[in-house]
Order: C-alpha cells, then sequence, then structure tokens
C-alpha cells in the first residue's frame, strides 16, 4: 500500500465535502476546547478542595507522666493514616489560647487549666469513614481523654468533590460521543460521494483496508487540526482574557504543574476520536457500499 496514495487520498475528503469536513473538524475543535477548559478548571478546584481538606485530629489528654505521653505518641504515630504528630504541653497550650483570645486573657497562662494534647495530621487522600475509624481506635489509647476532628467539613467537602465529579464526567462523555458520532458522519458522507469509485476499486481486488485507509487518515487529520486549535484556545482563554475580563479568579494552573500534560492529552484525545469516529463509519458504509452495488 503506497503511503503517498494514503495520504493524498485521505486529504482529497477536504476538497470532496468542505462543509462536512469543516463542521466536523469545529464540532471537534468545540469539545475539545470544553473538555480542557473543564480539566484545567477541574483540576484547580481540586486542589482548592484538598488544601481545605487538611485533615488534623486533636487528641486531649489525661495528665500523666512524660513516659505515659510517650508511649501514646508511639501508638499514634504507628498509625499508617498519621503523617505528622505534634505534642503541645500544657504551658504551651494556655500561651497559645492566650495568643488566639487576644488582650485581656493573660491569667490563662497562669491558670494553666488546658489540658496537653497532641495535634495528629492524617493523609489528605483519607476518606471520612477511615479518618472517623482512626479517630475511634485513638480514643481507646489508654490516658487520651478525647479525640475531635471536623468531621461535618470532612464529610461535606468529600459529598461535594463527589458531585462534582460525576457532574464533569458526564458532561465529558457526552461532549466526546456527540464529537465522534459528528466525526463519523462526515466519513460516512464522504464515502457516499466515493461509491462508485469504491465498488470498482472492489471489482478489481482491492481489500476493505486498503479503502478503508485514506478515510482514517483523514479523520486522523481532522482530529489533529481540531486539537491544535482547541490548545491555542486554552492558551489564549487563560493566558489572556481570564486575567484581563475576571482578574479576580487569578492564576488558574496547568495541571500538575506543565502544561505539556494537558496539551498531550487534548491533542491525543481529539486525534483519538477522529480516528475512532472514522473508523467506525469506514468499517460499516464501505462493506455496505459494496452489497448495496
Amino acid at each position: 500500500m503506497s503511503l503517498k496514495y494514503v495520504i493524498k487520498e485521505g486529504t482529497a475528503g477536504f476538497k470532496r465535502a468542505k462543509l462536512a469536513v469543516t463542521t466536523s473538524i469545529f464540532s471537534l475543535f468545540i469539545a475539545v476546547l470544553l473538555l480542557g477548559i473543564l480539566g484545567r478548571v477541574s483540576y484547580n478546584v481540586y486542589t482548592q478542595a484538598m488544601s481545605l481538606k487538611e485533615i488534623q485530629i486533636e487528641v486531649f489528654l489525661f495528665d500523666m507522666d512524660e513516659r505515659s505521653v510517650e508511649e501514646v505518641r508511639n501508638q499514634i504515630e504507628g498509625e499508617e493514616l498519621v503523617t505528622n504528630v505534634v505534642y503541645i504541653s500544657k504551658d504551651s497550650a494556655s500561651v497559645i489560647a492566650a495568643k488566639e483570645l487576644g488582650a485581656g486573657v493573660t491569667e490563662l497562662i497562669e491558670l494553666n487549666f488546658l489540658p496537653a494534647s497532641f495535634k495528629v495530621e492524617v493523609n489528605t487522600d483519607s476518606g471520612s469513614e477511615l479518618v472517623e475509624s482512626l479517630a475511634s481506635r485513638i480514643q481507646n489509647i489508654r490516658g487520651v481523654d478525647e479525640v475531635e476532628y471536623n468531621r461535618a467539613l470532612l464529610k461535606a467537602l468529600e459529598s461535594n468533590l463527589s458531585i462534582f465529579s460525576l457532574i464533569g464526567s458526564g458532561l465529558g462523555i457526552l461532549i466526546l460521543l456527540a464529537a465522534v458520532v459528528l466525526v463519523y458522519n462526515t466519513i460516512r458522507l464522504t464515502i457516499y460521494a466515493k461509491k462508485d469509485l469504491i465498488r470498482a476499486m472492489k471489482l478489481v481486488g482491492a481489500t476493505n483496508g486498503f479503502i478503508r485507509s485514506p478515510f482514517i487518515v483523514e479523520g486522523i487529520i481532522q482530529g489533529l487540526i481540531a486539537g491544535t486549535l482547541a490548545v491555542l484556545s486554552v492558551f489564549a482563554i487563560f493566558e489572556f482574557l481570564v486575567p484581563i475580563y475576571i482578574p479576580d479568579v487569578g492564576i488558574v494552573a496547568w495541571p500538575f504543574g506543565r502544561w505539556y500534560f494537558l496539551v498531550g492529552a487534548m491533542v491525543g484525545l481529539s486525534v483519538l476520536m477522529g480516528w475512532w469516529g472514522s473508523r467506525l463509519a469506514s468499517r460499516k458504509y464501505i462493506a455496505e457500499t459494496y452489497i448495496s452495488g
């Protein structure tokens, strides 16, 4: 099979069905652009939510000697979810409370009535059920008086993130399907316009794979063009338009801190959709063209 022939015929479809090809590229462009915007915004929403989800458990202790405190600390540090443990003595607790409450309460330092405690930092990927189980285990440690953490905030964040993820995933799938259907229809129209040629090629022994190749190349090229345009648009939107017209939003970071992750995903996805749509259409309608002839 001649590569030159495949590329030539693959690009010829752009001239034969200009309106259909333009519509397909524009649809792919819009789909990938929306997915790119959704991906970048979603990443920033997720990172902001995770920064709020700094899980810290306060473990208040009964009065005990230093050896007992160290034993409690070792048991807490032995938990898999725990990332850091900070001890706050009774004296330190009074000083912290006095600073937080402001002037006029310095007598709290002298009263020294606040209990010693541990501030326990937990892996932020931990779910509310795991954190609740951890808090329960810590509560059962000998010498622990009370365990406190913000259960309500943690559960609310998890619930909102789940809803956001479901909505985002649903929108993404709908956009992908719509784009693939449009590529599929474009290739189908191109095949229909060349149906007489396809019949003639089959009569002289051309295989389905040979006939399909130019149409698949056409779909890939459509995807490449649409993906490139979508990437340029995402750059323009977040680097120029958003800072000018919505300055309060601030800098919308690239996923994982690097531009090429999202750019590669957008172009790759666009090419994949173009290939998939053209492959489905060519497999179905080239066979039907021969049967109907």
